[in-house]
């Protein structure tokens, strides 16, 4: 073995080490996000709106890659973070119109768990993480096919913004903003929701 061969070896052992770590990261993060999706609606009672589910469909999706991927090609940790590049991103772009939403006072949503934060914010900080995970991890595995190059990285991630696109856009109108104000015993925030603006004079 050549010494170049030699290095590009070690440097390819190197970057799939790397790859490994992400994405062993990264399935810790959705079993969190898709654990803690769940503890919402049957812990605390609470009811996903459209876009929690898009939001909760795609981390488990991700999770599932994840998962079987680890068993399936452990050879390939950055493929495995590849494939769930799209899924990740869409999630984020989900997340970040529910909170801006949020932000805007266009809805109103139930806070998340432990109380830090409304749902949609840790929703949105999860997908941060997922997302930068399988991203750095797909990109420490370029080294594993020819077809696995920055192109391709790049592609995913624009596919996951138009999954994203697509979720939103078809996703169901809001709810009408309530005529009067809630009542805090048979309307508790137990979803998102148009809040309640009293008419100004």
């Amino acid at each position: 073995m050549t010494d170049s061969t030699s290095l590009e070896h070690s440097i390819g052992n190197s970057s799939t080490n790397r790859a490994m770590i992400f994405r062993s990261s990264a399935i810790q993060i959705a079993v969190v996000g898709a654990a803690g999706s769940v503890f919402l609606s049957v812990g605390q009672g609470l009811k996903a709106c459209p876009l929690c589910f898009y939001q909760r469909s795609f981390v488990m999706a991700v999770l599932a890659v994840l998962a079987l991927g680890r068993f399936l090609e452990r050879s390939r940790p950055g493929l495995i973070c590849l494939l769930s590049v799209p899924l990740a991103w869409a999630g984020l772009g989900v997340a970040v119109f529910h909170y801006y939403l949020v932000a805007t006072k266009v809805l109103e949503c139930p806070q998340g768990l432990f109380g830090f934060g409304t749902a949609p914010a840790q929703s949105l900080m999860l997908f941060n993480f997922l997302a930068s995970d399988v991203s750095v991890g797909a990109w420490y595995g370029r080294h594993e096919s020819p077809r696995q190059r920055a192109t391709t990285q790049i592609a995913a991630v624009l596919l996951g913004f138009v999954l994203a696109v697509a979720c939103v856009k078809s996703a169901p109108p809001l709810p009408k903003v309530p005529a009067a104000a809630y009542d805090p015993v048979k309307d508790p925030l137990d979803t998102c929701r148009r809040p309640f603006r009293a008419p100004t004079n």
